[in-house]
């Protein structure tokens, strides 16, 4: 076919050791994707975890149509109605003090510009994340990021520390009743980064959900003992929300559970709602500290309207159909399939996440390719994480927007694969 032929000429593969999926998408909407040869298939992962109205959402749809013929880009310097209302709108969404808004493109480009101004403001330059961690493709983003992609590419940026990531369901650092012994591992964590240390600790940059990392979910209390360790040190802690904010688990900040409010917030994925928006949110104080010392992240699709006009329709459906509510609502639907499914497979290890995001272990790599591929060719696409140490983690994040049929329907898809591939 003339189309493989070219993908194979033209374009860079850019996914490491994985392919692309062999399906030719024509458009999707909703909750589905269709293929060129009319086949229909249910979208559990939301795009790249991203679209949390479903594929061509009619107010997503009006909203570029409409911006795109009135506003698109900006000089850099110039600022729009959608930059400024986007701003004051997502401050409301959050508690005190964070009140200051950067609008930017992509998860990368957020986490490379807020550990920027953390390290500008600390006058610092080390920088600690999890052991799991994906923040993104960009230097430093790239430099916090160990679930993948850190070798052949040369040394990374100097001061980057790696901080175990506290896996319940397969616990390094076990309690007498083999539990996770959280409160231990992030000791010895923070006296193994404290003997490496030049004495230079700028910030900690985690995702309150380890989504790439498998969906592993820190324990309540973690990021209340890790904000009193950053807090110890004079470091700043930044939290990744990219795929846990606006509402995918439950609430519209997965960190509200946890009772702590970081010093500098990254949103992306979920606030373009499948376009490319992201955002940095801050203090007035970090930054006023930060423009003193001449903070500079002046980049080509800073502030541009027709993004921002998008996200400001997303506040408006998030809001109006209460889809912190629904995500709840369905899941728990989805909980409980999931469950049952483990239930009567044994090749199902962990089924653990928050919300409509949704993790669920199997017993080997293998298994889990089996059970992907079958997944995708009975109609159903789900993304496999295969990391060193677990089996294969099956990421589940549908829309929002997704109805409890369509649930019903993919956990029924997903039922049967498993059936099938063992």
């Amino acid at each position: 076919m003339a189309f493989w032929t070219d993908v194979e000429r033209h374009l860079v593969r850019y996914a490491g050791a994985a392919d692309f999926t062999r399906e030719i998408i024509d458009r999707a909407e909703g909750s589905f994707v269709f293929t060129e040869d009319g086949r229909r298939i249910l979208d559990f992962t939301s795009g790249q975890m991203s679209a949390i109205l479903g594929h061509s959402h009619p107010e997503i749809v009006a909203a570029v149509r409409a911006q795109a013929a009135r506003l698109d880009h900006l000089f850099s310097g110039m600022l729009s109605r959608p930059v400024v209302d986007l701003a004051r709108r997502l401050a409301q969404t959050l508690p005190a003090p964070l009140e200051k808004v950067l609008l930017l493109t992509t998860g990368a480009e957020s986490n490379e510009a807020a550990i920027r101004m953390a390290k500008l403001v600390t006058g610092r330059h080390e920088i600690v994340s999890f052991a799991r961690s994906w923040h993104g493709m960009t230097q430093a983003a790239a430099g916090a990021t160990y679930s993948a992609g850190r070798k052949g590419y040369g040394p990374a940026a100097p001061g980057n520390f790696a901080l175990p990531a506290p896996n319940s369901y397969r616990p390094d650092l076990a309690d007498a009743d083999g539990n996770l012994d959280w409160r231990r591992q992030l000791d010895l964590g923070f006296e193994m980064i404290d003997a490496q240390s030049v004495g230079s600790l700028a910030a900690c940059i985690v995702e309150p959900i380890l989504s790439s990392g498998g969906v592993i979910e820190p324990p309540a209390g973690y990021f209340a003992a890790l904000q009193e360790k950053c807090r110890e040190r004079g470091m700043l802690l930044i939290l990744d929300e990219a795929q846990t904010g606006l509402c995918r688990t439950g609430t519209w900040y997965a960190f509200e559970r946890d009772g702590i409010v970081p010093d500098i917030l990254t949103l992306s994925k979920t606030l373009g709602a499948g376009l490319p928006l992201a955002a940095v949110v801050t203090s007035a104080e970090i930054e006023q500290e930060a423009h003193d010392r001449g903070y500079l992240f002046f980049t080509t699709h800073v502030s541009d309207p027709l993004p921002a006009a998008v996200g400001n329709v997303v506040l408006d459906v998030l809001a109006r159909d209460r889809l912190d509510e629904r995500a709840r609502q369905l899941g728990d639907l989805l909980r409980r399939g999931l469950e049952e499914i483990r239930d009567r497979h044994d090749v199902v290890g962990d089924v653990r996440g928050r919300g409509l995001l949704v993790g669920v272990e199997l017993v080997s790599d293998e298994v889990g390719r089996r059970v992907t591929g079958r997944c995708l060719e009975l109609g159903l696409h789900m993304n496999i994480v295969q990391l060193p140490g677990m089996g294969g983690v099956c990421r589940i994040a549908p829309p929002l927007t997704a109805s409890e049929d369509e649930i019903e329907l993919g956990l029924g898809l997903l039922d049967k694969a498993i059936a099938d591939a063992v």
